[in-house]
């Protein structure tokens, strides 16, 4: 497939005040092609001061966009569902291009991804509020939600266009503006998305966007602007931390989905060929680029050979190559320090006993590969059992009693995504209620439903996103008392 020509078409400038144009100084960012190492084109590369001008027209807009009515606000979100699902092929194109998932999982994303605009093009309209007399019958009570302000949006490079869906969805419903920092390494899916809003009919001013070559450099004048009401961040735990600290500066409300490091527990009772075929998809999608990816897989020892050989034999199977290759499921890593982290975790595991029942090792460029691999034997001091890997590579560890599953499974900081496989419902349950993970795979390899809240606990984040509740990020409450 020739993704240039679609690459020629997209706006690579900023987005400010419903304009595209250049960044500051007409510099430039290289996007690189990660399967061929080849610099796919360029994007501007904002300075502070374009920042700066950026969260300024954010905040001129937000009273006009909150009075916006709700219906008009869920039609432009509806919209713009419609122009993703129909640009569905050349956004998918572009976005194996710019960060090598296969082309299969990347038209998957952009399905995904658009349902977040559909969902709340629907709660939009579901904005509610309450009325209630105080309780010794003399004053009426009155609450509304309104928009929080003007937000910041911070999103990584592994789901560039469900990233950035799942966070401008909710903003655009509740009627706040935005100012968004898409990631360095997948800035074209990124402006894609712009592009669809901008056809959509969103009023210049809403959505602001400055790619960059730093982020800290662009996001911090937001956050110290006093202007922003909100941040929302999807990324490292480290880099999390620091918003959260620059963002208590102005008491900012704050939603973060940060690291994971996700357990697969496989009890004796499992269906295996279920167990494996979730193994699939929780270790797979995405390369294992995800945060929600199973990091650790603690399996029975009765069924631990039988299920990790099945796994290589899948693992082993699967063709690698350029995503955008017939048959491909496996593309390249999204950069070079990537794969070198994946090689030296895996390297790490070996030289402390762990055996390689298929994979184990990068392969020769041009490109970031990794093979597909699976290790037992895995020794518990190994960085892999504490590190998220982000890369498709499967460390089995055994287990002899649920209680041990899941101390095991607990003995991380964070708690993002788990997974449980067993055909006992109510220990399945049991289970389940034990594991310390805002989202529980039970019997299943896939979590992601933009009818579903998405968030984690302890260091794997705060808020939710989708589902209900995820509107609410964006809305403040307001009471209003007065004398019957």
């Amino acid at each position: 497939m020739d993704v240039q020509p679609i690459i020629e078409k997209i706006n690579t400038g900023l987005y400010i005040n419903g304009e595209w144009r250049p960044a500051e100084g007409g510099k430039t960012i290289d996007v690189v092609n990660p399967a061929t190492g080849e610099v796919l084109t360029t994007v501007a590369d904002g300075s502070a001061a374009d920042a700066q001008e950026a969260i300024e027209v954010a905040g001129a807009t937000q009273k006009s966009w909150a009075a916006t009515a709700p219906r008009e606000r869920g039609e432009i979100l509806r919209r713009a569902w419609e122009i993703l699902i129909e640009r569905q092929d050349e956004i998918a194109a572009v976005m194996t291009a710019e960060m090598g998932k296969p082309f299969s999982e990347a038209k998957g994303e952009v399905g995904y991804g658009a349902e977040f605009f559909r969902w709340f093009a629907e709660e939009a309209v579901r904005i509610g509020g309450d009325y209630t007399m105080s309780t010794d019958g003399t004053t009426r009570l009155m609450i509304s939600h309104e928009p929080v302000g003007p937000a910041v949006l911070v999103t990584p490079w592994n789901f560039p266009l469900a990233m950035g869906t799942r966070k401008i969805g909710p903003a655009i419903a509740a009627g706040c503006t935005m100012v968004f920092k898409p990631a360095q390494l997948t800035p074209l899916t990124s402006l894609m998305l712009v592009q669809a809003l901008e056809d959509a009919g969103l009023p210049k001013g809403v959505l602001n966007v400055v790619t960059s070559s730093s982020a800290r450099r662009v996001v911090t004048p937001w956050m110290e602007s006093g202007i922003a009401r909100k941040v929302t961040f999807t990324g490292s735990t480290d880099v999390g931390i620091g918003l959260l600290e620059q963002a208590a500066k102005n008491v900012m409300k704050s939603s973060m989905e940060l690291g994971g490091n996700a357990p697969f527990i496989v009890a004796e009772d499992a269906d295996l060929d279920k167990a494996v075929e979730g193994a699939m998809l929780a270790k797979m999608r995405n390369i294992g680029e995800a945060c929600t990816a199973a990091n650790r897989f603690f399996v029975h020892r009765s069924i631990a050979d039988e299920f990790s050989q099945r796994l290589a034999d899948r693992m082993g199977a699967m063709k690698v190559g350029n995503g955008l290759d017939e048959g491909v499921e496996v593309g390249p890593l999204v950069e070079e320090k990537a794969r070198d982290k994946v090689a030296s975790l895996v390297n790490d595991a070996v030289e402390k006993g762990a055996k390689v029942l298929t994979g184990g090792a990068a392969v020769d460029g041009p490109g970031y590969f990794f093979e597909p691999t699976v290790l037992t034997n895995v020794s518990d001091d190994s960085e892999i059992r504490r590190e998220e890997i982000f890369g498709p590579v499967a460390p089995i560890f055994v287990f002899d009693t649920d209680e041990e599953a899941i101390e095991k499974a607990n003995e991380t900081d964070f708690g993002l995504a788990g997974y449980i496989f067993s055909e006992n419902i109510g220990r399945a349950l049991k289970l389940s209620e034990q594991l310390e993970c805002g989202m529980i795979g039970l019997n299943t390899g896939l979590v992601s439903n933009p009818a579903a809240p998405f968030g984690g606990v302890k260091q794997s984040g705060l808020g939710r996103e989708g589902g209900s509740v995820g509107i609410e990020e964006f809305l403040e409450i307001k009471y209003v008392a007065t004398p019957r």
